[in-house]
């Protein structure tokens, strides 16, 4: 039976949670076997993955061709955002206009499996939880630029050097001594050699940070990192290029109401309206007395765009768009032989019925 009470109090997490916390409730005498459980609301949880791109110019950039023969140095600094992948997860959040009571027998031993907001994931059984991967975030990496890092390979000839030109030659020289040593110590060509294998490793390293550092000086340096940001949407209706969040070259990823950025759209085109189950001659079955709600989803199909491309579609279930029907409670508080079942935490539809 539908059960309602005068306060209906409800966490919800703005994201998809990745670790899901279940509550198993039991039929006892001091809640008088009756167990309260919701049937939930498709949210649809949006990833966005984006990438930003930070190139920094050497301070001696405009001598990497005269004095290395490398054309191609960055020439300025520069910052750029760009939107690597974007998708919608459905998950279900408690509806308030859909909490149920479900009544079993004295002695009957049964229970459910809620998770952490109320919604019914199993009955007399454990709840299969659908796992979820969560997309890896790239940090930023190191640049011999960053706060002037590459001063700690500077030489004292190439301190003293009086313009921009003497330091750029001096530090083109600079690597190509520290090339040859490089060859030198691989090919053995050394009056000493490292005491083992760590030792030279470590020189090794040494000197090929060295190099880079002093690379970085002609050439620039390009890092990445990857932002990860979700948002909440709530299918309610058909809608066409919906704006749900923004790309902007400043910020990255931000709201649909900030303009700094370009708009990624979402349209949801129902494509399934769920219906109540019919007997053998067509007509519309019954509702079992005191019957176990369950729901019979529609489908949406969801796209996400840039206006130009279609970044994601994909049909999935939505609760909003279907019915809500029942099991007969008996089949569950049989004290000899009772039947189990799971549930989709996402839409409250019957994922399997058994012994």
């Amino acid at each position: 039976m539908k059960y309602s009470i005068l306060a209906f109090c409800l966490l919800v997490s703005t994201g998809l949670g990745f670790a899901q916390e279940t509550q198993k409730l039991t039929a006892e005498k001091h809640n008088e076997y009756g167990l309260i459980y919701s049937l939930p609301q498709t949210h649809l949880d949006i990833e966005v993955v984006a990438t930003k791109t930070i190139q920094k110019a050497g301070p001696y950039y405009q001598y990497a061709e005269k004095y290395l023969g490398i054309p191609g140095a960055i020439t300025q600094d520069s910052e750029e955002w760009t939107l690597s992948s974007v998708k919608a997860t459905p998950y279900g959040v408690p509806d308030p206009e859909e909490q149920y009571l479900m009544q079993f027998k004295a002695g009957s031993n049964g229970y459910v499996v809620v998770d952490e907001n109320g919604v019914l994931l199993s009955i007399n059984t454990d709840p299969v939880i659908d796992s979820i991967v969560p997309t890896p975030i790239a940090s930023k990496q190191k640049s011999p630029l960053d706060n002037n890092e590459y001063a700690k390979v500077y030489s004292e000839e190439l301190l003293l050097s009086a313009s921009t030109a003497k330091m750029a030659e001096v530090a083109a020289k600079q690597l190509y001594r520290i090339r040859e040593s490089r060859l030198n110590l691989v090919t053995g060509e050394v009056d000493e050699l490292p005491a083992d294998g760590e030792s030279f490793k470590l020189i090794i390293q040494q000197l090929d940070e060295q190099e880079a550092a002093i690379m970085a000086l002609f050439m620039g340096t390009t890092q990445t990192e990857t932002i990860v940001k979700h948002f909440d949407y709530t299918p309610v209706e058909e809608v066409t290029n919906e704006v749900v969040f923004r790309i902007s070259d400043l910020y990255g990823i931000v709201n649909a109401d900030n303009l700094s950025g370009d708009p990624i759209y979402l349209s949801l085109k129902i494509t399934e309206e769920g219906e109540l189950p019919v007997d053998n001659k067509g007509n519309i079955k019954k509702m079992p007395k005191n019957a176990v709600a369950y729901a019979i989803p529609g489908k949406a199909e969801i796209t996400l765009s840039n206006g130009k491309k279609v970044l994601f579609k994909e049909n999935m279930p939505i609760a909003q768009f279907g019915v809500v029907f029942g099991l007969d409670p008996s089949i569950f508080t049989d004290k000899k032989n009772p039947s189990c079942a799971t549930f989709y935490p996402q839409t409250g539809a019957i994922r399997q019925i058994g012994k």
